[in-house]
């Protein structure tokens, strides 16, 4: 999807890196590509400049488009383009059969024996936080059509290409009462009367691209890459990189159970800082005479890396972020203490039924989740897969977006699927005013891909700034903040929560759910004093 930045001016925080120990191998499209990323001890590397580097951003106020999300497509050579539209990747597909059988040896038998579908059909071990197989077939075949012939089946519950996920949000760039309309907007200031500043036991779960929780010093290959206007950008080879943990979200022990699905293991550290972004409108430190305010800021948050950013493709992660690894994400989420799960990524185009499962599964288990309504109203206006899911879930929502006037922001997709909005945002007609602002990562100094390759150097994920972006990305953490102080109020059931979230919105647009506002905005004060946990 098109995303643009829009840069005004920085509050800067260098800050230092450590270590941590781990290695981990990449393979990329089964070919080793002297890709990897290890962990490496501080006291091993020599020193680093902690200050700002060069700026590469147009003159204050002046918007910098950038298509970010196509260039980091063009990075995965085995993409296909359905006839929707949606990318996914060759090589393999989702299957669920409907006897519940593992990925043992006999189900890789009967895949192999389904000649009629494909001469090159096998299952590998299931896996992990999966109750389906990926079946592997030859690259050159079309996973669209062998999936089409698998639901013929009868023992096939689903079939489904390994359909690729991304992040919803259009991005851009300081405190609270100068810039963070969105909170008032939503009545916040009463809501706080009411949540306990403390103590919360609620753990919120980010799916996402990662986030900055963690101080690291990493090592990772940087491959040659090819951008979609054909454009060849060297190979920048052994590269040290230095990771931070925010501030603003620290400290440390608030984060549990992280999970890195793109990598394989349990670093998910963000290399993009729409993870960071979202975190920090979830549950950014409060009332601490720094920085910006979060919606539910005593949570705890659980890291889930399932969407793989432009340099995690550059550095051969082994995994991208498809339905699969979305899925998986859930599913782990759920069984390891996550209250709610905040997805603002998506996709449009073919049914996704991977996920439609474990987001049921989540919600059987008592989780929450909201999830990102599209930001493609402007391009077609496309129906968003995993936000069409969650109005089939009682216990799930899809969160539209409103400008600072509470209008329809001018990106936000509509559809019957709507159920919620929140604030968003806008780079059209507020100025600076217009954007959610969180401290994340300073993209001038991250995303070098966009420079000429000439200009192409090395990222920074050690230097932290406040940045504005706007996107239904940014409504959905307001969402799910305020369900996470309901659950700590003692709202436990997932439906009962979608309900009064529902019932307590201020209504816009038409009178009842309309399309482009769903119920209407989400009023935490109004919510909460409607459930009697009114001062």
């Amino acid at each position: 999807m098109p995303r643009s930045h829009l840069r005004y001016f920085f509050f800067t925080l260098a800050v230092a890196a450590v270590a941590a120990a781990f290695t981990a191998r990449a393979v990329v499209h089964g070919q080793d590509a002297g890709a990897f990323r290890s962990f490496l001890p501080a006291s091993l590397l020599p020193a680093i400049d902690r200050g700002l580097a060069a700026d590469w951003s147009h003159a204050p106020g002046t918007p910098q488009a950038i298509d970010r999300e196509s260039m980091r497509h063009a990075i995965v050579a085995l993409d296909r383009v359905g006839s929707s539209g949606t990318r996914y990747i060759a090589g393999r597909v989702i299957v669920k059969f409907r006897d519940g059988m593992s990925a043992s040896s006999s189900m890789a038998a009967r895949v192999r024996a389904m000649s009629t579908v494909s001469q090159t059909a096998t299952v590998s071990e299931r896996p992990s936080y999966a109750n389906f197989d990926v079946v592997g077939i030859d690259p050159g075949e079309d996973p669209e059509a062998v999936a089409a012939a698998l639901r013929q089946r009868p023992d096939v519950e689903y079939a489904q290409p390994a359909y690729r996920m991304r992040t919803d949000f259009v991005p851009n760039d300081q405190y609270y009462k100068e810039l963070q309309w969105n909170m008032p907007l939503i009545d916040m200031e009463r809501a706080w009367d009411i949540q306990p500043a403390a103590g919360s036991t609620i753990t919120v779960a980010v799916l996402d691209t990662g986030v900055s929780y963690a101080n690291a010093t990493v090592r990772f290959h940087a491959n040659a890459f090819r951008n979609d206007n054909g454009v060849l950008y060297p190979p920048l080879g052994d590269l040290t990189l230095n990771f931070v943990l925010a501030p603003e979200l620290g400290p440390a022990s608030r984060f549990v159970a992280p999970r890195d699905f793109i990598w394989n293991d349990t670093a998910p550290l963000d290399l993009d800082g729409h993870g960071t972004h979202v975190s920090g409108t979830i549950g950014q430190l409060t009332n601490n005479s720094a920085g910006m305010a979060g919606v539910a800021f005593n949570v705890k948050i659980m890291p889930v890396k399932v969407i793989d950013s432009t340099w995690d493709d550059i550095f051969g992660s082994p995994n991208q972020g498809t339905d699969d690894i979305v899925a998986r994400g859930i599913r782990y989420a759920a069984d390891n203490g996550a209250n709610i799960i905040n997805m603002s990524i998506g996709r449009p185009g073919d049914p996704a039924p991977v996920i439609e499962d474990a987001m049921k599964y989540a919600v059987g288990k008592g989780v929450f989740i909201a999830v990102a309504a599209g930001n493609s109203f402007e391009e077609g206006n496309p129906k968003e897969v995993v936000a069409d899911i969650a109005s089939r879930v009682q216990g799930a929502v899809s969160v539209a977006a409103v400008d600072p006037n509470k209008a329809h922001a001018h990106y936000s997709t509509t559809g019957s699927y709507i159920e919620l909005s929140a604030p968003g945002g806008t780079d059209r007609g507020f100025g600076r005013n217009g954007y959610v602002w969180q401290q994340t990562y300073d993209f001038n100094l991250t995303d070098t891909f966009l420079l000429p390759p000439a200009s192409y150097a090395a990222p920074r994920f050690d230097v932290l700034n406040y940045i504005g972006y706007v996107g239904t990305s940014m409504a959905t953490p307001h969402v799910a903040g305020v369900a996470a102080m309901l659950m700590q109020q003692g709202i436990k059931d997932p439906a009962a929560i979608e309900a009064a979230l529902e019932k307590f919105a201020t209504d816009l647009g038409d009178a009842g759910r309309d399309n482009t506002f769903g119920y209407g905005l989400i009023e935490a004060r109004n919510t909460m004093r409607g459930l009697g946990l009114a001062k």
